[in-house]
């Protein structure tokens, strides 16, 4: 069976979309004015869209739409890296964002990485944290992806290897069904610079994939997860749609599906939805 061909514009890009199928053949469904899915080869559809801003996912037709979605928090649902901006506090942001990018780029171990950029926040007033969560900015598309997937039934999950302070309340706020995080030690109203064990890790974010999925009594096939670092490949190898958001470089390379240009909205046209049953 032929699979599915969808094409997501990046934001404001609608027309180049519409230029690029023009002269292709073969049936256009428009799912939006930005996406749309081709009955077309792949190696056409590719060069169509050459180096436009334009997002491709090509995948069976079977299980298209998931019913369950792993999220990462940071750089996924919300652009920040949570320690850079505790970092920022101590003058620090520069050294921090660099072992961050390491990290993420899959360069050095992530739990060594983790364990350093913390230990550095050490004798921070508790209060920072507070100061640090009003810095947080939703990703575009954050906020209509979960709504449009808990009207559908689906279940989410946000899953990070950042900490339950920041986690939990932006779960809260959007309607994830779950929520698994890192718990920051604080002692004596300060920043202790240690992390609660277990750490949570690329193992631990493929473990409640799969935990979930059992739970649910649905197959990998059917389930989803989106991330950009080098902790998330885990379970964007074992998702039935594992998407690489706006990913470092070398998660980007070694994940089959990878969305570039668009914003989060892209995982539900990947999907199948249409407009008309996005919520706003």
């Amino acid at each position: 069976m032929q699979p599915i061909i969808t094409l997501i514009a990046a934001p404001g890009a609608e027309a180049e979309l519409r230029s690029s199928v023009v002269g292709l053949g073969g049936a256009v469904d428009w799912l939006a004015p930005g996406a749309c899915d081709l009955a077309v080869a792949e190696e056409a559809a590719r060069a169509a869209i050459a180096a436009r801003p334009i997002d491709i996912i090509v995948q069976p037709t079977a299980n298209r739409r998931k019913q369950l979605l792993v999220a990462d928090l940071e750089s996924t649902i919300i652009e920040n890296e949570m320690l850079e901006e505790l970092a920022d506090f101590l003058g620090l942001r520069a050294p921090v964002a660099e072992i961050t990018r390491r990290a993420m780029n899959g360069e050095i171990d992530f739990v060594a990485a983790l364990t350093e950029r913390v230990a550095l926040l050490r004798g921070l007033p508790a209060a920072v944290l507070d100061q640090a969560a009003a810095r947080i900015r939703l990703t575009a598309g954050a906020r209509t992806l979960i709504a449009t997937l808990r009207r559908a039934g689906v279940t989410t999950a946000l899953v990070s290897g950042g900490f339950t302070v920041f986690a939990e309340p932006i779960a809260a706020e959007l309607g994830f069904d779950r929520v698994v995080a890192n718990r920051l030690d604080i002692a004596d109203g300060k920043i202790a610079g240690t992390v609660r064990q277990p750490i949570v890790t690329g193992a631990t974010k493929r473990e409640t994939l799969a935990g979930l999925a059992g739970e649910l009594g649905i197959a990998l096939e059917e389930t989803a997860a989106v991330g950009d670092g080098a902790n998330d490949l885990p379970m964007l190898a074992a998702a039935g749609l594992g998407v690489a958001f706006h990913a470092k470089p070398a998660v980007a390379t070694a994940s089959r599906w990878r969305i570039d240009h668009a914003d989060l909205t892209a995982l539900l046209y990947a999907q199948g939805y249409r407009d008309s049953e996005i919520s706003a």
